[in-house]
């Protein structure tokens, strides 16, 4: 039938069926409401290709058969993020939103209701994408924010996602999404698989998951992968997050149709009741909704806070829970010391899920919650990921056992200590103690640090429990002394020649690392990525933090006190730097480190700021700006903000009312700004 009927086809007819099954693409993907079935599309696609076979001349760019360029790739390489892809913080009831919304107006210093954008929460994978002069350039995963995989091959051939863009497109544009699976397709998916006789996935974001990172494109193909777009990045492309999606759309990318905008609470709050109540009908998984300040101008007034943008918040949908024993709580140490309870339980299905463990948190959380040994309790998914127990059923309390907090290390025997106010119980051997070394090498090579291929928690456990490594600095010296060992790790089980050579490769890969994912590789207690970043900033080069670091010691020192008053430390960071460089293996590794690895400078800002690397002090209360709005503004220029004046400060800026801190400025000739002349000079630089 197909032949009789294409024999004799003019150029014309084959241009109407690519434009009839783009159309067929959108009304699917885009606008989730195909038109025809599932078997109809086929059979438009089985003329299209005969047509293409019979005249290949004739194969133009838009033609959807151009969307499967297969390509079988040997490895991902991983690129950096135009800009970090942060993640979003959560809300979970009317009050976290009405708290989320009250934050952002005490920021802004605004009295009025800022206007929201709405859409679903894709419960799927990640994606960046870049086009340059229309064309796709640049495919990555989230990775870990700052870096992902380079999926490019992958996101050609995903059918609904444009490879070159047509109408009026910026010369550079970047669009950021999340990869799913529609549902009836991982049945189909799973359907297939059971038949082969192959691994079923879980759930549809496994399986999206698992099908974008195929080596071999032609599998990613096969998996009808869909996409949504949440975000664009390109100069001058819209005003706001409503406007760039609508935009977008019109460049045959696929938004989400429940896009709303909200002008108060209780429109939120009803959108996100009909979308909850309504989730069962739709074709793709969502495990919440996300709420964005609309405006750009606000959005980049807002900033970001550690990882997370102010201006954003994902509001989850309420936890599926279930009922099962706790058959135990056993204790786990971390690499910073902390003795943390985890609930071991009869295992159960939790949304999908088979949960075994549950977090207990600390000591203080087993009696708050009246945990017994025993006990039927109840237990949820918070935000859809982390088990947690919620409750336990006293009714049906017997023959239970009360958990006694160790008062000895379980792993190194030594003695526990609990600081004044604080809720976490450590062991005290905090350079001795195995786990806490194995818990520090694991930091070491996490996304967040060193993140080495290949080299990840079961790699180190093996290469600890073999007396290989065992400590940061045997893992860039592990090449060079396997060379004159007698225990050669391409022998052991698990691990061949071309396995250990690609493990060497990415070891040296990653000898070059910026100040701030160094310091976080440290495993410093109570500094995580975002009080990394704090120090980078305002120490710029391992060097001076080294220099600084050891002149901490004395808290007596000029050093110290500088180091305690940066905006965001505080005394409780400063001592904890000040014990780490006290210790003289500390010392040692991070000079070792430096020897053979290459630390980069900080770099505040790409902005030619007047502020750029200086010390700025605010005093007193500020008109036109609420004192987080103007931190952020000037770290955005570059500065560092500090607590309290000192001789390093550069700038104070004094509003109404300022006190002592001025008073010192003068006294030390510091350059004192009023409000107005920071807003002007601002203005200038921004």
């Amino acid at each position: 039938m197909v032949d009789d009927l294409f024999s004799h086809n003019s150029k014309q007819e084959y241009q109407d069926l690519i434009a009839k099954i783009n159309k067929h693409d959108q009304r699917y993907y885009e606008q989730d409401a195909p038109e025809i079935s599932d078997a109809e599309y086929d059979e438009l696609r089985k003329k299209l290709l005969k047509i293409e076979e019979q005249n290949p001349d004739w194969i133009t760019k838009d033609s959807p058969s151009q969307k499967v360029g297969y390509k079988v790739q040997t490895d991902f390489a991983k690129a950096s993020h135009s800009k970090p892809m942060l993640s979003l913080a959560n809300a979970f009831n009317e009050e976290d939103i009405e708290d989320f919304v009250d934050r952002i107006k005490k920021f802004l210093n605004i009295d009025y209701f800022p206007e929201i954008c709405m859409e679903p929460k894709i419960d799927g994978i990640s994606f960046a994408a870049h086009y340059i002069d229309g064309k796709l350039s640049l495919g990555l995963t989230r990775g870990n924010g700052i870096e992902g995989e380079n999926i490019t091959e992958n996101l050609k051939v995903i059918k609904s996602l444009p490879n070159e863009l047509n109408g009026n497109y910026p010369a550079s544009i970047e669009v950021r999404g999340e990869i799913y699976m529609d549902k009836k397709d991982f049945a189909n998916l799973n359907k297939s698989q059971e038949e082969l006789g192959g691994k079923l996935f879980a759930n549809p974001r496994n399986a999206a998951a698992g099908s974008l990172r195929q080596l071999d494109t032609a599998i990613t193909a096969q998996r009808k992968l869909s996409y949504f777009i949440y975000s664009v990045i390109s100069s001058d492309f819209a005003n706001s997050q409503y406007e760039a999606l609508e935009q977008i759309s019109k460049l045959g990318f696929c938004v989400n149709p429940h896009l709303k905008k909200a002008y108060d609470t209780k429109q939120i709050m009803a959108m996100y009741q009909n979308i909850n109540d309504d989730r069962y009908s739709l074709r793709y998984d969502i495990d919440g909704m996300v709420y964005k300040v609309n405006d750009y101008n606000l959005q980049n007034r807002l900033g970001e806070v550690a990882r997370s943008p102010r201006w954003a918040i994902a509001h989850k949908f309420p936890a599926e829970q279930a009922k099962t024993k706790l058959e135990d709580i056993i204790v786990q140490v971390g690499r910073t010391g902390a003795i943390t309870p985890v609930a071991v339980l009869t295992p159960v299905n939790v949304g999908g899920v088979i949960v075994s463990r549950a977090t207990l948190h600390n000591e203080d959380e087993i009696k708050r919650k009246n945990l017994e040994i025993g006990d039927i309790v109840t237990i949820q998914r918070a935000g859809d990921v982390i088990p947690q127990i919620v409750s336990v059923d006293l009714k049906k309390r017997k023959n239970t056992k009360k958990f006694i907090f160790p008062n000895k290390c379980p792993v190194c025997n030594s003695e526990t200590v609990k600081p004044e106010g604080e809720a976490i119980t450590r062991c005290s051997a905090e350079y001795s103690c195995p786990a806490q070394i194995l818990g520090k090498l694991k930091n070491f090579v996490s996304d967040a640090a060193f993140d080495i291929d290949g080299l990840r928690d079961k790699q180190i456990e093996f290469l600890y429990e073999k007396q290989l490594i065992s400590n940061p600095l045997d893992i860039f010296l592990l090449e060079e002394k396997q060379q004159s060992s007698v225990s050669r790790l391409e022998n052991f089980p698990g691990w061949g020649k071309i396995s250990v050579n690609k493990l060497y490769s990415a070891i040296k890969d990653r000898q070059k690392i910026s100040l701030e994912r160094f310091i976080y590789a440290l495993s410093i207690r109570y500094i995580g990525t975002n009080t990394a970043k704090l120090l980078s900033k305002n120490y710029t080069s391992i060097n001076r933090l080294i220099e600084e670091g050891v002149k901490s010691i004395d808290k007596e020192s000029d050093s110290y006190n500088n180091l305690k008053n940066i905006d965001g430390i505080g005394e409780k960071v400063a001592d904890r730097i000040a014990d780490f460089f006290n210790n003289e293996q500390n010392r040692k590794l991070v000079t070792d480190l430096t020897n053979i690895i290459t630390v980069e400078d900080y770099k505040s800002s790409n902005i030619d700021s007047v502020f750029s690397d200086k010390t700025i002090v605010f005093t007193g209360s500020l008109e036109n700006f609420t004192r987080g709005e103007a931190k952020a503004l000037a770290e955005k220029l570059g500065a560092k903000v500090a607590g309290s004046v000192s001789k390093n400060t550069d700038y104070v800026v004094a509003g109404e009312a300022s006190g002592s801190k001025l008073k010192k400025a003068k006294e030390l000739n510091i350059n004192i700004l009023t409000e107005e002349e920071w807003q002007n000079l601002s203005s200038t630089n921004n």
